[in-house]
């Protein structure tokens, strides 16, 4: 029986894009299939905020970072907290991505066409010692042109590809099983979806018209995580992180639901550290949503109160910024789902910044003026917004009825009292008079300052809260938004997917988020921000790569 293609990628979002350029370069024929229409192409890395992870880049060298391999192999693994047996190939992957952030990947992506903002972020600052989680040093690399412009060179390649007659899409073609012949794994097989015009991120429909069935000598498995499937997220939520929420917000569309990492487990993959997840929660509800359930991330600076339900302050070092998951672990020990940040105007002017390429349209429109202006502006375009119409933000110039309407936003139950909510911020506003503190969230604020990035565009100067020329006061409720899968189908270094037994399922690789970006989950229990889209970047080009040669 001949086979209808070198290789089929299943999944068109930005790991399969890369390993499918890979294979382009190699000249080898390529079909990929993706559930979706066309134009959802690029998958959730559209839609992403751009943020890349380097080690001792240019754009660090030029404000002053000292970074270094060493320095981000310490804050990896400090991160990581790998201690399974069956993290031997996501550590593996580790040490490799390191090494691949602290040499060849910014040369290789600027080589395609890829600029970085010249301001370098400094995401999940941690709060602990040295040797725990955390980034030492800023390494959030913004892209210039956000999501669409980190896909962008890929997706030309690959269209470079079509041009050639290598590349074959197939789209609204939903896989449902994967066979073999001799042993080795070269069929696939599904549904052919019914043709959609949605939008790109709306719900596409899933009625079949017709079945297909393709062969190949490989199939790389680009598919993707969980983070739009509940259900799912549910059933693999870890006993440390408390009970699992009731109610979440959806921060990837619903087509990411996961499916395809069972597919394949039923072929005869090992899927390993599924109760390894990274979720946020700074979410609030997008008053234009696209996606059911649809939630937007707060990219906070360090100076919000964060309070719990009933307005106490989240212990340290849990601030804004600092340990996502130890701050989602408090929270779903707490009783409550949600948690409020109180600032006021001068502090969210300043400080807030929505994750998302839709959200930030200065950048991914790659508008210098519109970047300038946003510096400029009180308070951002899109920040504002969410301001004036989001469900989850409260805005007053007087604290009593701050906490009012903070209380109607919490179903009328009083939880928060205004006269233990003043306390806290007077207490808190008393520690600013002085250039030292007992205080550690103000310690964090001033030494945050220090970082000319911070000061100029991410941390406000320390000030009294409660000071009218700062108002007027906001409160935003923050609710648990889903987002990526940490575990994965468990690969080698060459993406090769393995079985329980260890050894290679023939046929099979996998790179991306199914793959827990490599490894089967090269973050461990915890991320270093910046590190999603480059995992999805150097895993589909180690795909790519390994089954090209295996099939030449």
């Amino acid at each position: 029986m001949a086979y209808d293609a070198d290789v089929i990628v299943v999944g068109a979002g930005l790991a399969g894009l890369v390993a499918t350029a890979e294979l382009v370069d190699a000249g080898r024929s390529v079909i990929v299939v993706d559930q979706e229409p066309e134009q959802a192409l690029g998958g959730q890395a559209h839609w992403s905020f751009g943020g890349l992870f380097f080690v001792d880049s240019p754009e660090q060298r030029r404000m002053r970072i000292k970074d270094s391999h060493e320095l981000a192999t310490q804050d990896w693994l400090g991160t990581a907290g790998f201690d399974r047996a069956e993290d031997h190939w996501p550590r593996k992957w580790a040490e490799a991505y390191v090494d691949f952030a602290a040499g060849e990947k910014r040369d290789w992506l600027h080589r395609q066409g890829m600029r970085f903002f010249p301001v370098v972020g400094w995401a999940e600052r941690g709060g602990y010692d040295a040797t725990g989680h955390g980034n030492s040093v800023p390494r959030f690399h913004i892209t210039w042109g956000t999501g669409p412009g980190v896909v962008a060179p890929f997706e030309r390649r690959v269209r470079e590809g079509v041009a050639k007659g290598l590349v074959t899409f197939r789209f609204r073609h939903r896989v449902t099983g994967l066979g073999r012949t001799a042993g080795a794994v070269d069929t696939v097989t599904g549904e052919v979806l019914e043709p959609s015009d949605v939008a790109r991120g709306v719900t596409s429909g899933r009625t079949a018209t017709g079945a297909f069935e393709l062969r190949a000598q490989a199939v790389i498995v680009t598919s993707g995580g969980i983070g739009g499937n509940h259900d799912l997220v549910r059933a693999q939520w870890p006993e440390r992180l408390g009970t699992p929420p009731r109610t979440m917000l959806t921060g990837v569309p619903a087509h990411v639901d996961g499916l395809m990492i069972g597919v394949t487990e039923e072929a005869g993959a090992h899927h390993i550290n599924r109760d390894r997840m990274w979720h946020y929660t700074e979410g609030i509800q997008n008053w234009d949503p696209i996606w059911p359930g649809h939630g937007i991330r707060i990219l906070p600076g360090p100076s919000s109160l964060w309070l719990d339900a009933r307005g106490k302050r989240l212990p340290v070092p849990l601030f804004p910024g600092f340990d996502t998951l130890g701050t989602l672990e408090h929270i779903m020990r707490s009783g409550y789902e949600y948690t409020w940040f109180v600032l006021d105007q001068r502090i969210i002017g300043k400080e807030f910044a929505l994750s998302g390429s839709e959200q930030n349209p200065d950048l991914t429109g790659k508008s210098v003026r519109d970047v300038i202006g946003r510096a400029r502006a009180d308070v951002p375009g899109p920040v504002r917004a969410f301001m004036d119409k989001g469900v989850d933000f409260v805005v007053e110039d007087d604290l009593g009825a701050l906490v009012r309407g903070m209380n109607a936003l919490a179903g009328g139950e009083p939880l928060i009292d205004e006269a233990e909510l003043r306390r806290e911020i007077t207490a808190r506003d008393r520690e600013i008079a002085n250039p030292f503190t007992k205080d550690l969230q103000v310690t964090a604020i001033r030494g945050a300052r220090k970082f000319i990035g911070d000061r100029l565009i991410r941390t406000a100067a320390p000030h009294r809260i409660l000071d009218p020329a700062a108002g007027p006061l906001i409160a935003v409720r923050l609710n648990i938004l889903t987002r990526k899968s940490l575990g994965g189908l468990e690969t080698d270094l060459s993406s090769r997917v393995l079985t329980e037994g260890g050894e290679p399922l023939p046929g099979v690789y996998a790179a991306g988020e199914a793959a827990g970006f490599g490894g089967g989950g090269m973050h461990g229990y915890r991320s270093l921000e910046g590190t999603f889209l480059g995992g999805c970047i150097f895993s589909g080009r180690v795909a790519g790569r390994a089954a090209a040669r295996a099939v030449g």
